[in-house]
């Protein structure tokens, strides 16, 4: 038989366990404060010390940093890579925002990548934001308010931007940037002859940081005065100062299908895909090119990898359901020019902002083809453009409306 037992602790004792009695030290309270307090000042002095040589060593660095973020800019810039000069020119702003170098380097590799492929038109605005901080910041410095006045005139303000650069050629006449963007902003009002003047004393100042700014400027001044040869041994200059750059091989491409040139043209747009082998804008041109010469297999296969790349962009669209239409493929041309107005609408385009020919195209397709269900609706939706704005073109047909019941007249 088992005895169970139970041991209760919180009333049991061991006999053979005494309590010890604990025994105070023989050092003094007051002496122990003593102690703690003197350890108390010594670290504090020593972290004192710590943070103000951190501080020194930060500052230091923070002068280093800027010259080596700016050194890498220009280096980004001289091999055509803009989004790391962009990076490079905005790490250096974040440690000094009114860096002269930085904020022209910054606005000027923005303002150039606006014009590399079809959606980078919000880089002009990013440039003159940054200018326009800077200028607020420093408005006695020369450099940043030229590159305000550049990003000015980028951004569709050539009025103000050659207003704020006149009044530093007042003080510094061979300042190449603000004669660059006072030659710029009269070619942008007409003023060619002014624009043509400028350019031509702003490359003569053999800035070696801004000539290729200064040719560029003298190429479209020759331009606009339709010496398009001229304009394009002036950006030939400047290709062979900097050959990575896609807006100078735009615009030699532009100048010599201004000469009827198309095989050099049709170079340039390689030379884009050579630097930057996903360019939309460069494979947009490939496709007007082959279209102008009527090569419409061609045109359709770089229209289609257009739209491939850039699937929400409705000019795409347009181009390649042009292209089968003139190759006579209503089916595809109706079903590409389709979603070209489709897109419009529902991205919200302004009326007076939309491409036309993606209905007026998309119908006549419709029609050829009896598709009389879809003609309709396609007439209908131009009809309620006319209504609420002004567009280029007109679409209309007889009182009794298109060939297909269920058309009034517009």
């Amino acid at each position: 038989m088992f005895i169970l037992m139970r041991i209760q602790r919180h009333t049991s004792r061991l006999s053979f366990r005494h309590p010890r009695r604990r025994r105070m030290g023989c050092v003094s309270f007051t002496f122990m404060i003593g102690v703690l307090v003197g350890l108390g000042v010594i670290s504090w002095t020593w972290l004192e010390r710590r943070l103000n040589l951190t501080s020194d060593a930060n500052q230091a660095a923070s002068t280093l940093n800027v010259s080596d973020y700016m050194r890498a800019a220009r280096e980004a810039f001289a091999l055509g890579d803009l989004d790391a000069v962009v990076r490079a020119a905005r790490e250096a702003l974040s440690l000094n925002p009114v860096a002269p170098d930085a904020i022209m380097m910054a606005t000027r590799a923005l303002v150039y990548r606006s014009y590399t492929d079809y959606d980078r038109a919000v880089d002009r605005q990013s440039a003159l934001q940054i200018a326009r901080d800077a200028a607020r910041a420093a408005p006695d410095d020369a450099d940043i308010q030229a590159a305000y006045a550049f990003a000015l005139n980028a951004a569709g303000q050539p009025v103000e931007a050659a207003r704020i650069a006149e009044r530093i050629l007042d003080d510094k006449p061979d300042h190449t940037l603000a004669r660059t963007t006072v030659s710029l902003a009269y070619g942008s009002v007409g003023s060619f002859e002014i624009a043509l003047r400028e350019s031509i004393l702003a490359v003569q100042n053999n800035d070696p940081d801004m000539t290729i700014d200064a040719l560029r400027a003298l190429a479209l001044a020759h331009s606009d005065r339709g010496s398009y040869a001229e304009a394009g041994r002036a950006v030939e200059a400047a290709l062979r100062l900097n050959d990575h750059l896609p807006v100078l091989y735009f615009e030699q491409a532009l100048f010599n299908l201004q000469l009827g040139n198309t095989d050099a043209a049709t170079v340039a747009y390689f030379q884009v895909l050579a630097i930057d082998p996903d360019n939309v804008k460069a494979r947009l041109r490939l496709c007007e090119v082959s279209s102008l010469l009527r090569e419409h297999s061609a045109a359709i296969s770089y229209c289609d990898q257009v739209t491939t790349l850039a699937p929400a962009w409705s000019e795409g669209w347009y181009r390649l359901g042009r292209e089968y239409f003139l190759a006579g493929n209503f089916e595809a041309a109706q079903e590409n020019l389709h979603r070209c107005s489709s897109l419009q609408i529902m991205q919200n385009v302004p009326v007076s902002e939309r491409r036309f020919e993606c209905w007026y195209l998309q119908g006549q397709a419709a029609e050829i083809r009896g598709d009389c269900e879809a003609l309709v609706q396609t007439y209908n939706e131009y009809r309620e453009m006319v209504v609420t704005a002004q567009i280029e073109g007109s679409w209309t047909y007889p009182p009794e409306g298109p060939p297909c019941r269920g058309v009034g007249s517009p």
